[in-house]
């Protein structure tokens, strides 16, 4: 029987733990203001947009039409977002923000860059922009698209 790997010899185990600890400290940072991660995704994808159906939402974050309803209700619920029906089909429907919503993205933006510059601050410029660059390159070559919510 050939030998078992040591945990620490994996690199999917340093990313685990790194994203873990990076993502749990986000997660207490937006629960501050009343949102979810999963929520603050739904935010800042309709942020750059007036209104958007949510089968083109769900598209765009690569979740499932069912999980953007129910991120949508709890939205909704919270006054962040609204719906409107499409007058041309009237079994179709638009999501966008509301005032309060659309204020609060920039905020969440804030806390993410913070948490960034917590956990990622602590290395030189080029050593975070080459990890940044080896990320990104390991997500293309993977076809990595849906956004993550978790």
């Amino acid at each position: 029987m050939p030998p078992a790997s040591d945990l620490t010899a994996h690199t999917g185990y340093w990313l685990r733990m790194v994203s873990n600890a990076v993502s749990q400290d986000f997660a207490r940072k937006v629960a501050d203001e009343g949102v979810t991660v999963a929520e603050w995704s739904f935010m800042r994808a309709l942020y750059d947009a007036d209104a958007m159906a949510p089968s083109a939402l769900a598209e765009k974050m690569g979740m499932t039409k069912g999980a953007i309803s129910k991120l949508a209700d709890r939205l909704l619920g919270k006054g962040l977002i609204t719906r409107a029906d499409n007058p041309g089909d009237k079994r179709a429907h638009t999501l966008s923000l509301t005032g309060a919503g659309r204020s609060k993205v920039p905020i969440l933006a804030a806390l993410a860059d913070k948490n960034d510059a917590e956990y990622f601050g602590i290395l030189p410029t080029e050593e975070r922009e080459m990890l940044h660059r080896l990320l990104r390159t390991l997500a293309d070559r993977r076809g990595l698209k849906t956004i993550p919510v978790d």
